[in-house]
């Protein structure tokens, strides 16, 4: 090899490797001088390939010009074909995310639905596929979160699945509020949808799913005929109503073809080391849905190329593979790709290039989407800070505008959990993704200014662990270790002091501030006093709605555990009773206030409960009266005016 190539100067154990390569299928890692993987690349003949990016005049491009002179070692792994390299090579991209790749933008996994796997399925989000005889569907665009919120409820809504965990053996009292507004066929009553008709409501929903709403239609026109002709008038309005609630979404799509084809129609957008890929999905000849996904490491990229690139990343996480994919120009390794996304689909499927007609009217519809998508998200990016961040630059004197905003709140309620919540915001917009909460474990009593000192603790250090890890290489996705440009604090002068301990020891220099209740005074370190901005400083304006934010996200999670807590405090605190026996008691009286008139018989009669559990339990509830001061079984009151403050129960509820 030429000492003028790129790695003339390499150490010769790379030279010897790169010349003696297999020349097998596989992929390729490029590392730099860190061990960082740089590029990671597949090839039918490994030797073949990485010895031509150190060939002199291989390329001119800058991009693999400025690949080539950082690498520093070369790690393959053989394959058994190209189909399995090209797995493999999405698979790696996925994990490194290498610097030099086209990559999806976005590190966190897609939003599915899911119909679960046992005798009565519900309906669920989830951002795992697993091979758990489940049915899933998707992925949902994950710059959408709420889509998937909104099509659960629209499946919910015209076929009345249930979201909930209990386990269904059609005994329950009464069913729960879903039932009486028409989202649940409650199955978990005797009286209501039985194993045959809640899968027909199941099938129903899946069909749906998949986009053949044509098929579905004429499916439930049927049966409602059916009904009709069977004096059920009943099950005939209900069906009428779906078919209604079926037939406006239908007008709602557009019908790009009348022939009933399932495509998924494609164009990218890209400008400099960003890019968009616009999805159209079009299912029984209607477009059903769109979405556009944000890629990464595109600059120097040939647009064919990128899309290639997209089509093994997004494909390896789809449920659903159409039989056609239209492209605007020809996509490299196209065979390749065909055959593995034929695998993945169990039949053909083509990537065609349409020139004439529809479907290239519809893949430059695409490409326009994918241009507007690209410059409203350059916009946003390049638009600048905001009144609020520039001010509160300032008023913190700071060398640039602050990007990243962490809040914290502690939610206190006497006679509750106590919880803390982080909320963050980028350039001023809230980042719902980012937000985080706590349980309060070391800090007892009210105190406020302590537990903000645990749970910043308890974020710095989580920092400090992942950031270790990332040090090490270790194939993590950061969480914590990405660190604010300021920390908010709902408090006074007390909770500004536990932050500058926590971020002292920490060895962080970050700026906090706190944000004052009531007259929405700013407390900054090293200023003697609390600044007193106008009602209308942005800079005020934003802090307010951070703290309010924050406030909310707190309150949420304090309502959720003591909810949870209410439900079964006065069980909680028997002996030998655990989750399976109270959801067992609960199943069988209906709520707490039904087992405290109940008698040991009675709940002895509960399956799973003993007579000496049954025994205890009784005691238990005639011992501790509710906080109403409800009597047990043999008539026992509320404290009388001198007793003291463990005559009730430990958490003062039932």
């Amino acid at each position: 090899m030429s000492q003028d190539s790129p790695i003339g100067t390499q150490a010769p154990p790379l030279t010897e490797r790169v010349a003696n390569l297999p020349a097998q299928p596989g992929v390729y890692l490029m590392k730099d001088g860190a061990g960082r993987v740089l590029y990671v690349g597949k090839a039918s003949s490994l030797r073949a390939r990485v010895r031509q990016y150190f060939q002199p005049g291989h390329t001119d491009s800058p991009r693999i010009l400025h690949l080539i002179s950082k690498i520093r070692d070369v790690e393959t792994v053989v394959c058994a074909n190209e189909v399995e390299a090209l797995i493999l090579e999405a698979t790696l991209i996925k994990r490194h995310r290498p610097w030099y790749n086209v990559r999806l933008a976005d590190d966190k996994s897609y939003p599915y639905l899911k119909l679960t796997n046992e005798p009565f399925p519900k309906i669920v989000m989830t951002r795992k596929v697993a091979r758990d005889g489940a049915k899933y569907f998707g992925p949902y665009p994950y710059h959408e979160p709420k889509l998937v919120g909104r099509t659960i409820r629209l499946i919910r809504r015209l076929f009345k699945l249930r979201t909930c965990n209990i386990e269904i053996t059609h005994d329950l009292p009464r069913p729960c509020l879903d039932y009486y507004i028409g989202q649940c066929s409650a199955p978990c009553v005797a009286w209501g949808a039985n194993a045959e008709q809640y899968g027909e409501q199941v099938r129903q929903a899946a069909e749906f799913l998949n986009g053949r709403h044509d098929a579905l239609r004429k499916d439930l026109e049927a049966q409602m005929t059916a009904a009709a002709d069977a004096l059920d008038f009943e099950r005939a309005a209900a069906l009428r109503d779906q078919l209604r609630g079926l037939e406006a979404l239908q007008e709602r799509q557009r019908m790009v073809s009348e022939g009933g084809e399932d495509r998924d129609i494609l164009a990218v957008a890209q400008e400099g080391d960003a890019g968009v890929v616009q999805i159209f999905l079009v299912r029984g000849g209607r477009v059903t849905g769109q979405e556009h996904v944000m890629l990464q490491g595109t600059r120097g990229v040939a647009p064919a190329e990128t899309l290639g690139a997209f089509l093994t990343q997004f494909y390896e996480a789809a449920t659903v593979v159409p039989p056609e994919i239209l492209v605007p120009e020809p996509i490299p390794d196209r065979e390749v790709i065909e055959r593995w996304l034929g695998e993945r689909r169990g039949g053909r499927v083509h990537i065609v290039q349409p020139q004439r007609g529809d479907r290239a009217r519809l893949v430059a519809l695409a490409r326009d989407n994918a241009a507007l998508h690209l410059a409203q998200e350059a916009a946003r990016q390049g638009g600048g800070p905001g009144p609020g961040v520039l001010e509160l630059q300032s008023l913190l004197r700071l060398e640039s505008p602050p990007v990243r905003v962490e809040c914290f709140d502690i939610s206190n309620f006497h006679g509750g959990e106590t919880v803390a919540s982080m909320v963050v915001a980028e350039g001023g917009r809230v980042k719902p993704r980012e937000y985080r909460r706590f349980k309060m474990k070391t800090a007892e009593g009210p105190d406020d200014v302590a537990m903000m000192r645990e749970v910043l603790a308890r974020r710095f250090a989580r920092a400090r662990e992942e950031q270790d890890r990332l040090d090490r290489d270790e194939p993590i996705r950061p969480k914590w270790a990405v660190l604010p440009d300021i920390v908010l604090l709902d408090g006074g002068r007390g909770q500004l002091s536990a932050a500058r301990d926590v971020l002292f020891e920490y060895n962080h220099m970050i700026p906090a501030i706190a944000l004052a209740k009531g007259q929405d005074l700013i407390y900054v370190e090293g200023l003697s006093e609390p600044i007193a901005l106008p009602a209308d400083a942005p800079a005020l304006q934003l802090l307010q709605r951070l703290r309010d934010e924050a406030h909310r996200f707190a309150n949420a999670y304090h309502q959720q555990l003591r909810g949870r807590r209410i439900v079964f405090s006065a069980l909680d605190e028997i002996p030998g009773i655990g989750e399976r026996r109270k959801r067992a008691l609960i199943r069988h009286f209906g709520s707490v206030r039904n087992i405290r008139q109940a008698s040991a018989a009675d709940i002895a009669a509960v399956e799973g409960i003993g007579t000496v559990q049954a025994e205890r339990i009784y005691q238990y509830l005639r011992d501790h009266p509710d906080a109403a001061g409800r009597p047990g079984p043999d008539g026992a009151g509320p404290p009388g005016p001198d007793a003291g403050p463990d005559s009730r129960g430990p958490n003062g509820s039932a």
